[in-house]
């Protein structure tokens, strides 16, 4: 066994791949761990059925061509991912599933390509998630703007609520799929709203919503609110017969009474084509961005409860393989679920295989409760949908727009907006790209120029000083903050405001950290204009960054190795060389 992990350890250090269940084979797994485990892994099984037949529902509505019913979709997906994950992720307690994040993208991209469009696309959604953490990119993802992250998160919500209105109010028919033809569509059809099935949507709903507070009363902690209102409502309908009575659409009439069948799929490939799988690539990259960011933010979750940390790059991989796996079993794409994850910690969970349990648990369920499930009214599903819709969204953030600085504001609201009006490929795309122009505006911004020449009015003694030792016909310009394209029209703009060219520009870098090409640019085009006019330009002080790029643009070249100084003092020695001047005897200057 220890020279088999040896060897795992050490092929997986080339691609930075540590499943956390390899450190639970190493150290050593108690008996008071694995109850622990076990016990809550039976509870997450719980928590994740109604929660994987309901998003299989509302990402493959009735009418979808599939070879299997949606709920089964869904909960083969939990299964499927759930376990792997387990097995080769880098969290100890993560739970990844299908989750509500996914659904809106699930929608558009079955209209446009069908559900073997979904598989292929999920499958290469997996390749890109294990390109990404093969390729150390775990870290990065944690760059992407909280605005971002939060307008979609809270767009994908609304779409959510809106997408299980007509199940929650028992409207029959297909509704359209944009947002404010949807709601125009269901606001004609109020009239007709199904009061019984309302009824029992709103009382599921709030025994879901108020089923932890009875925490102590009943045993809240162990049994999930929804599985609780499932099995009520799925009672009065199918033992009262409701559905006959009251016109109560079920799973079963949705989708035939063998909704859930008593065993996985078989294996099975997607059609793939070149031309598929360029149609595919931006839904596929959309995929795995919303997987990636998604299952590393409820990996951060789950080390606060724990007090551990997780390798973002072995979970990139291990959710990667689940999303190759998972369409070969006819599945939808996977990630970690926050929800899920809190509770397995709470539940008592601590290694890997809790998870493994509770995909466990989810396929003994198949197995023996399967018949059951076609008496699962929808407008109880739509109630679980709607909790999820509530709890995801991120409210607050909108409450507190008038208190952001107006540059996240706008990206918040840019990115909720293109996500319910048009789709969440578009919200990301548009989102990532006015955030990054936004900070590119902002860092310029901080970026300053200033120039100090013998007829300034110098206030600070130190300026003071500067003031006396810069002779005549020398300017220097002093840039704090990064020198990149979006401050690089700044040194122009300076150059402007002294007016003729000097004979010296001495050009103090020390508070630059880094620069760009395009500044790179900006510098030689005005080194070609100062040698132009017989003038001379000096560099003091540059930082590593900058002077590496200099020198393999061969600007350090251009502009003479004695112009580069390492301090400024030296820089006004060169330029009082440069005049014929004397060195002067005040040239002990700060850095």
């Amino acid at each position: 066994m220890s020279n088999l992990l040896s060897r795992l350890r050490l092929s997986s250090s080339a691609i930075r791949f540590r499943p956390r269940l390899l450190d639970l084979l190493r150290e050593g797994y108690t008996r008071r761990a694995a109850t622990d485990d076990v016990l809550s892994g039976i509870t997450v099984g719980l928590i994740a059925l109604p929660l994987a037949l309901a998003l299989g529902v509302a990402s493959l509505p009735a009418g979808v061509a599939t070879p299997f019913p949606a709920p089964a979709i869904g909960i083969f997906t939990a299964i499927i991912g759930g376990f792997i994950v387990a097995c080769l992720g880098g969290s100890r307690v993560q739970i990844s599933g299908p989750t509500a994040a996914f659904v809106a993208v699930i929608l558009l991209i079955v209209e446009k390509h069908g559900f073997d469009g979904l598989l292929l696309a999920t499958l290469m959604s997996g390749v890109i998630l294990i390109l990404m953490g093969s390729f150390g990119l775990g870290t990065l993802i944690k760059f992407i703007p909280y605005p971002v992250t939060s307008g979609f998160t809270t767009g994908i919500a609304v779409t959510l609520i809106a997408g299980q209105a007509a199940s929650f109010l028992g409207i029959d028919g297909a509704a359209p799929r944009e947002f404010f033809e949807k709601m125009h569509w269901l606001l004609e059809r109020l009239p007709g709203v199904n009061i019984p099935t309302l009824l029992l949507a709103l009382g599921a709903f709030l025994l879901i919503h108020f089923w932890p507070k009875l925490r102590g009363i009943l045993p809240a902690d162990r049994i999930p609110g929804a599985i609780v209102a499932m099995v009520l409502t799925a009672g009065l309908v199918g033992w009262l017969g409701w559905d006959r009575v009251f016109g109560i659409a079920t799973v079963g009439s949705q989708f035939g009474p063998d909704a859930i069948p008593h065993s996985l799929p078989p294996l099975a490939w997607p059609e793939i084509t070149l031309d598929r799988i360029r149609d595919l690539i931006g839904p596929a990259t959309t995929i795995a961005l919303l997987g990636a960011i998604e299952s590393l933010l409820s990996a951060v979750v789950a080390d606060g409860l724990i007090n551990d940390r997780h390798d973002s790059n072995t979970e990139l991989i291990a959710q990667g393989i689940a999303n190759l796996a998972c369409p070969l079993f006819c599945g939808l794409p996977v990630t970690g679920a926050i929800a899920r994850t809190s509770a397995n910690v709470k539940a008592g969970g601590r290694t890997p295989v809790s998870g493994m349990v509770h995909a466990v648990t989810l396929l003994l369920i198949v197995l023996v409760l399967a018949p059951f499930a076609q008496f699962v009214p929808m407008a109880a599903i739509a109630a679980v949908l709607m909790i999820v819709a509530f709890r995801m969204g991120e409210w607050h953030e909108l409450m507190r727009l008038r208190k952001m600085p107006r540059s996240d504001a706008l990206v918040l609201l840019t990115t909720f907006s293109l996500t319910v009006i048009f789709d969440l490929v578009i919200a990301v795309e548009v989102g990532m790209v006015l955030a990054a122009v936004l900070f590119i505006k902002r860092m310029a911004e901080t970026t300053e120029i200033t120039a100090i020449t013998t007829r300034d009015e110098l206030e600070t003694p130190e300026q003071v000083m500067h003031g006396k030792d810069v002779p005549d016909g020398v300017v220097v310009f002093r840039i704090f903050g990064p020198f990149f394209f979006g401050a690089a029209e700044k040194m122009e703009d300076a150059l402007q405001r002294v007016g003729s060219l000097p004979k010296v520009l001495i050009l103090r870098m020390q508070l630059v950290p880094a620069m760009d090409a395009t500044a790179l640019n900006a510098l030689e085009s005005i080194v070609e204009r100062m040698q132009a006019a017989g003038g001379t330009v000096i560099l003091s002080g540059p930082h590593r960054q900058p002077l590496d790029m200099m020198m393999k643009a061969g600007f350090v070249q251009t502009i003479g190795r004695p112009n580069i100084c390492a301090h400024f003092d030296d820089a006004l020695t060169r330029a009082r060389a440069i005049l014929g001047l004397p060195p002067s005897a005040a040239a002990s200057v700060q850095r």
